[in-house]
Order: C-alpha cells, then structure tokens, then sequence
C-alpha cells in the first residue's frame, strides 16, 4: 500500500506506516528556559491549554490537571486503587436501598481566601453544576433533594439507587466551589465566566496567573493543612512534541506529556529521564456524526471501520505500544467482551458496502487538534484509505477548545478523541457514548440514537445486580458494534516521561493527566 500524504510519498506495509508521517511540518522549537527548573518549582509540559478551568463546566483531563489540585472534593481515590476515602468528609453513610447518602464534613478545610469549607458550601457547589447546564450537570440530575443535617452534615436523596454515587463524587465535577463565586457572577452565570480562568478552591494549588499559548502558575493555598514541598507548579504550553522533548532532557521541564512513541523510546535511554508507562483505561476512537449525511446510514459507517488499517496504525505509529479495541468497555474492565464484533482492515468490504449504501464522490471533514501527537497521522491514514472508496476527506485542525466546541454542537463529520474512565465501572463507557440523552461533549459525541438501547441502559442504571448489569452492557455492545456510531481504534498505556529525580507521584488509571502535587517533591 502507498499512502500519498501533501507533497510526498511513503511507501508501507499494510501492517506497518513509516514513522517519517510524523514529521509533518516544520518543527519550531521555543525559548528554552536560561537555567533547569528551580528545586521546589514543579514545571510541567503540555501541547495544549486547558479549554476551560471551572470544574462545574470542563469535561477534560487537559483541564482535570489544573482542577484536581485546585479542589477538594467530598471524597477521593485512595493512592493508585479505586477504594473511595474521605477528603472534605469525615465519614458517611447510605441508606441499605442506597438511595440515601449522609456525610458529615471535617473541619480544618478552608478555601483559599480563609473561609472554612462547610455543608452549605457543598450544597452551593453541587446544586450549581446542574444549575449551570454544562458537560458535567448530567450526572448530578439523579439527586431528587440535597438538604444540610445537624450544622455539619449534608444528605443527598437520589431518584433511583446508584452503584456508582460515591465514585461520581471523587470526580471533578464535585469539586467544592467557594460560594463567594457569585461576587464575580455575571447575568446570572454563577461566575462561570470568572472560574473559566480562575480558581476558588480548597486544594493546594490555585492558580495565580494564565497566560494563554504560554503557560499557567499555580502556587500553594496557604490555608491548605501540611505544607507541600512544592512552592510553584508551572505548567508551561510547548505546542511542539520535539521541544517538550529537547527541554526536559535539558532538565527545564519535570514531565512532559504527550509525546509520541518513537520520542517516549529515544528517552529511555537518556540517563536522568525516567517513563511512566502504566496499563489503564485509555481508549482513542472516531466519532461518526450520526446525523449527518451519509454517515446517517449504518452502511457508511461500517465501511469506514472498514477501511482503517488498526494495525498499520498500532505498529507504525504507536509502534506496537496499543491494542485494537473490541467493543466499548476497555480490556481488563467487567463487562469487556471478547466475542463482540471487531472490525479489521478490508478494502474490498468497505468499498461493497458503500456500493449497497449508494454513496460515491463524497465529501467529509475530519476534525481534530494538535493536543495529541497521533490524531492528525490517524485522520491522514484514513484519508488515504477513503480516497480510493470515492470519499473525499478534509483535515479541518482547530485550536482544541474551538474543536470540543463544535463536536459539542454537532458542526462536524468525523471527529477524533481520547477517553479514560472518571471511576472503574463500564457505564462510564457504555452509558456516556450511546444514551441518546447524553449527547454532545457529555459523551454521546457521535450523536447515536437507538430507543432500544436507551431502555436498556437506563433499567441497568439503578439495579446493584452486577451480572443483571454485565448481561445489560454486553447486550447494548453488540447492537452497537453492528450499527457502528464509532470507529473503535485503540487502547493504551498512559505515558509520560518525567526526571529521575521527581518523587511521591502516585499513577491511579481513574486520573489520568492529574497529578498529587502536594504529595510531589524534587530531590
């Protein structure tokens, strides 16, 4: 197979792309640092800014960096397992139908501006992530009633039981929020305007200032209990892989985030570099905006995953450091199916089913960013697959918050993203990308619709039987494996690379991109 890619050729294997595809484009390497990060500086590389810092509003790990250490949140993940301990609260308690749940608040937790965390302040911050209406309201609608108990004690009454409750509340979405947020409201937004920049958390960190395309400082809330060792978290925006590369070998940056995989193994040879490389959840796959034509049609959408080379992709390009998925849930999680339908390469499949579609000479867009190194080679791979099956493809490159943006709002044909799980339960896949009341940036991106697997869905979202929800989630798998609102590429490691001398951060595949600083320190 030859892939033609703007003014050059490559010649490849099926099972193979030449890395050379991901050197498209000249290189620019910025103003590097005049000397290595100071010692109690933490200094961080991303390709991208955060698009949106309110954690009532952000649904994004790219933001979760700068929102997990920001807040405290009711309850928390337990070092690298998926055990649940107290954060703001001292204890708990459910009711035995689990529809009940008391927590009593500890003391000693204070905001930023010195004002003690309450239950009032719990109720504010999650009564304003529904209030709000943004990507993370969805999964607080299940609270019917929130009401404060005994001065220091909040209840939350859910409209069905939930398995998942006490998880949903050790993510971002339930960070606690200064209620004086609403000194900086603004026609009634709840100060989502101020927070889209800004922090007003408890956590160790708040940020101090943003300079978009530049880099974002946080420094220590010194109300926060302990003192962490860590005087400033820098968190620098270095668009270039190559140059988060260059700079943290030069010892100017402490970790640097996605870098590609050719680059992850040219550092593991470098003596002060150390990489991350840890299984989880993390799944990358197309959405197929199922109400734009002629992806509206089953047919079409079965040809294109068809027509991508999962394994060329694998090799080549993630040079064998991934696995094709097979359905939704992620290997290693309950619910994953190894009989599920798994599409592979098949030209001659794609090209007879877009004949029985009629649909020739069309025209699609692929929308993406630069966030992540291997979504422009995969838009490029699949551009040169479609060309000989008569579909057009355009590489439409956004900013990232311009591109969450349209994906949001359905101003797209085929869109790329990454996925990790907020808590270890398979809803997180199979509820998100496929109930039709999810859809846009809350997680059904291909904008699918099918009453049947709605049903099916929600009746597994209030029982606790976990083989009734395993039949449930298997079921709903394989009818979409069928009906392909996605094409389902691959699964993978989370990577980083980080110096040797960066102790105490602690891996848990439910925060992938948010890091412990106040647990962190150079020697």
């Amino acid at each position: 197979m030859t892939y033609t890619i703007s003014n050059s050729t490559l010649t490849l294997s099926r099972r193979a792309l030449m890395v050379g595809v991901l050197a498209l484009g000249a290189a620019y390497l910025p103003h590097t640092m005049a000397c290595a990060a100071e010692h109690n500086v933490f200094t961080l590389g991303k390709a991208g800014d955060p698009d949106n810092i309110d954690p009532a509003v952000t649904g994004t790990n790219n933001s979760f960096t700068v929102t997990y250490p920001a807040y405290e949140r009711l309850v928390k993940y337990k070092g690298s397992a998926s055990d649940i301990v107290g954060e703001l609260a001292e204890s708990w308690e459910a009711s035995p139908d689990a529809k009940v749940w008391t927590f009593k608040i500890a003391k000693g937790h204070k905001f930023a501006d010195g004002t003690p965390v309450t239950n009032e302040a719990v109720k504010f911050s999650i009564e304003r992530v529904v209030k709000v209406e943004k990507s993370q309201s969805k999964q607080f609608t299940q609270i019917n009633n929130i009401e404060l108990v005994d001065g220091d004690s909040i209840r939350f009454t859910l409209e069905n039981p939930s398995a998942t409750f006490l998880s949903l509340l050790a993510g971002s979405g339930a960070s606690i929020v200064n209620p004086a947020v609403m000194q900086h409201e603004t026609a009634g937004d709840m100060g989502q305007a101020y927070l889209a920049g800004h922090t007003m958390g408890s956590g160790a960190y708040q940020v101090t200032s943003w300079e978009k395309g530049q880099q974002i400082v946080m420094e220590p809330n010194q109300h926060y209990p302990g003192t962490p060792a860590l005087k400033k978290v820098v968190i620098r925006i270095i668009k270039d892989a190559t140059a988060r590369r260059l700079q943290l070998e030069k010892g100017d940056l402490d970790l640097v985030e996605d870098l590609p995989s050719d680059q992850l193994e040219s550092l593991a040879s470098v003596k002060d570099v150390a990489i991350v490389d840890e299984p989880g959840f993390f799944v990358t796959y197309l959405y197929l905006n199922n109400k734009s034509a002629p992806l509206d049609k089953v047919k079409v959408r079965q040809a294109i995953s068809y027509a991508m080379d999962y394994q060329g992709i694998i090799d080549g390009v993630l040079h064998g450091k991934a696995k094709q998925m097979r359905g939704a849930v992620p290997s290693g999680m309950w619910s994953h199916d190894e009989t599920v339908k798994q599409y592979t390469y098949d030209p001659e499949k794609a090209k007879a089913l877009l004949e029985e579609a009629g649909v020739s000479n069309a025209k699609l867009g692929f929308l993406y960013a630069k966030t992540d190194p291997n979504w422009e080679v995969t838009g490029l791979v699949l551009q040169q697959a479609l060309a000989p099956l008569g579909i057009a493809l355009e590489m439409q490159e956004n900013d990232y918050p311009t591109m969450r943006d349209k994906i949001d709002k359905g101003n797209f044909d085929i869109a790329i993203g990454n996925w990790s799980p907020d808590l270890a339960d398979p809803s997180e896949f199979v509820k998100w990308w496929f109930d039709s009341k999810y859809q846009g940036l809350s997680g059904n991106r291909a904008f699918y619709s099918n009453p049947a697997v709605d049903k099916m869905i929600r009746d597994a979202d209030v029982i606790s039987d976990q083989a009734a929800r395993e039949e449930a989630y298997k079921k709903v798998q394989a009818i979409a494996a069928e009906e392909a609102p996605y094409v389902m590429l691959f699964q993978r490691n989370f990577q980083v690379a980080m110096r040797k001398n960066v102790e105490g951060y602690v891996y848990n595949p439910m925060l992938l991109q948010m890091y412990n600083f106040a647990d962190m320190k150079k020697n």
